[in-house]
């Protein structure tokens, strides 16, 4: 760009400095902060000190993590975005959101008190508070965005995902939908780098995430477990585990991978390393909207198993044969590997004079 192309370019929108709001007083473990705090690639200490090329400075409020000692110390930040000075701000909700409709007498969830009645605040008071006001609304793991294991049948608490209680086509102060990073918990460079992009984008350096009609980042969660399983050559080949010592593709004994929306098994755990199906467990699916449900009982052939494996089983047993026959092929060397006195590896320098 010249000198006179910058001096008329526009002014680039976007913030010099962003607070982030974590709650995770949902229906939780809290299990999906502690595995956010694994990431590497970023980091979460890289991005609140400011490590990260082109981001915003950060503020991040979130109870494992802040300095504060608690109480209403810690509580500030929030009642003052709630008042609406505090600005602009990311919304992170951890934690399945309950129907405090049908809590009876009593309360669901608490975080903190009404300063003028000192009854409890719940957590959907809050989302109700903050929500509108916030630039971006991000939902930490699979009970937050589509209600988790405290959504499943049963439960008394009415559970769900953010997305169905602020609505579908909710969109943020900073006109985003709500941003899903389904796990249970999370993995944690799919959160660290979802929310780098958000805040790439809140900097006006990046447009907005692509997201599915789930609300997952496409770029994450486009593939299936079984696209990326090391163990996925298994199944063409219809090799299948019969018990869980086996290296072999596991779909006979509860895998769901080959329709479950995920990329762990291609990203590792910690460092590259790990990831559900590389260390011999199943998927059970903890990514997906219909989790734990639809997938239960764990550990049993999925219903589509049986037919799937049955089909590919004529094909897959031509194919191993006829790779074994390759393979022998393959492990022997040219005949031409000898010491004797003629060449007879074919050279032949017909373009020399």
């Amino acid at each position: 760009m010249t000198q006179a192309q910058e001096a008329t370019a526009p002014a680039r929108e976007g913030f010099d400095e962003i607070t982030i709001l974590w709650i995770s007083e949902g229906m939780s473990c809290d299990g999906d902060t502690v595995s956010m705090t694994a990431s590497a690639q970023p980091s979460i200490e890289d991005l609140v000190n400011g490590r990260i090329p082109g981001l915003p400075k950060v503020n991040l409020h979130n109870k494992v993590l802040s300095p504060a000692v608690g109480g209403e110390q810690f509580l500030a930040p929030f009642r003052a975005a709630a008042r609406g000075e505090l600005d602009p701000f990311i919304l992170v909700i951890e934690g399945s959101i309950p129907n405090e409709n049908v809590n009876g007498d009593g309360f669901w969830t608490s975080f903190g008190n009404d300063p003028d009645t000192g009854e409890p605040m719940t957590l959907n008071r809050w989302i109700d508070m903050l929500a509108p006001r916030a630039w971006a609304v991000v939902a930490a793991g699979t009970c937050a965005a589509y209600g988790g294991i405290h959504a499943m049948a049963g439960n008394p608490t009415g559970c769900m995902g953010l997305a169905d209680y602020l609505g579908w086509d909710f969109r943020s102060a900073g006109a985003l939908p709500i941003v899903n990073v389904p796990g249970c918990p999370i993995q944690p460079e799919n959160f660290m780098e979802t929310l780098t992009w958000v805040l790439y984008h809140a900097a006006g350096s990046a447009p907005p995430p692509p997201l599915d009609s789930m609300l997952r980042p496409q770029w994450l969660f486009g593939k299936t477990v079984h696209e990326g399983c090391d163990r996925g050559s298994y199944y063409e080949q219809a090799d299948f585990a019969r018990d869980y010592n086996s290296p072999k593709c596991q779909v006979k004994v509860g895998c769901w991978g080959p329709v479950v929306n995920c990329n762990v098994p291609k990203r590792g755990w910690m460092g590259g390393l790990g990831g559900c199906p590389n260390v011999g467990g199943i998927c059970i699916a903890c990514t997906m909207p219909g989790f734990p449900d639809k997938f239960m009982p764990f550990m049993d052939q999925p219903p589509g198993g049986s037919l799937s494996t049955m089909l590919i089983k004529p094909y897959g047993a031509f194919i191993r044969r006829m790779r074994a026959i390759t393979n022998r092929t393959a492990n022997r060397e040219p005949k031409w590997h000898h010491k004797r006195d003629a060449l007879t590896s074919g050279y032949d320098p017909r373009w020399r004079p």
